[in-house]
């Protein structure tokens, strides 16, 4: 495998530019080909325990975990792609050998055992289909993420929450945290912290030219933007 080393993590794939549905194929494939180290994407559960791949917990209205795989079918998104599995956004992504794929496991909204069972599922499938090479997690779920690298101890899983410190993630076995450039700001010092206990420091969502240059001057592993042509500009600068 030879990722790209970058930084640059598009997030939801690359979307903007061209206006593709986020969380697509489509955005997907311009990440690939704009040469990004990474490509975020959102997986949550169907009410029949279908994995699929979209951002928000309803699918253009219809809420996922209370809806059927066979329900989300009926509507589209606005360049005509069926919502994804997350078997065929997965088969798709390791088509290629350069851009890693950033999987986001959803907390469900129902309940912390459900969160747990997602994350276990996640990880199968991943398995399951040889993808481990491709995949590093990330999580809103502190439980998710323990359960994943429970079942995958050599997986990278980063938390999102923001709201443990370097060295309770480092005890608890995280790859590292993926925190909102917001906090970052007001406690720098956890990047720092974070370097010395070799985790990785990614940020979220970094969209503004100032933060992204701040990151880079702290030299963090990777910076999550929705405008990932402008961060290419700035790292060539």
């Amino acid at each position: 495998m030879d990722f790209h080393h970058n930084k640059i993590i598009a997030h939801r794939g690359a979307w903007k530019e061209f206006n593709f549905p986020q969380n697509s194929l489509a955005s997907l494939e311009r990440a690939v080909e704009l040469g990004c180290e990474g490509s975020e994407f959102d997986v949550w559960m169907t009410a029949d325990s279908v994995l699929v791949v979209n951002h928000d917990a309803d699918f253009e209205g219809m809420v996922i975990e209370e809806s059927t795989y066979a329900e989300l079918l009926t509507i589209k998104h606005k360049n005509g792609e069926k919502i994804s599995t997350v078997e065929e956004y997965l088969k798709k992504g390791m088509e290629q050998r350069s851009t890693k794929l950033i999987f986001e496991i959803k907390p469900s909204k129902i309940s912390t055992e459900r969160s747990e069972f997602i994350a276990e599922q996640s990880v199968k499938t991943v398995q399951r289909l040889g993808a481990e090479k491709w995949v590093d997690y990330i999580t809103f779920s502190y439980e998710g993420g323990l359960r994943a690298i429970a079942l995958d101890p050599s997986a990278n899983v980063a938390y999102l929450g923001g709201d443990k410190s370097p060295a309770a993630l480092h005890e608890a076995g995280f790859f590292g945290f993926d925190y909102n450039i917001k906090l970052l700001r007001q406690k720098p010092e956890w990047i720092k912290e974070a370097q010395n206990l070799g985790l990785t420091v990614n940020a979220w969502t970094v969209n503004k030219k100032a933060d992204m240059q701040w990151l880079l001057d702290q030299n963090v592993d990777f910076i999550t933007t929705d405008e990932p042509e402008m961060l290419f500009k700035l790292i060539n600068e």
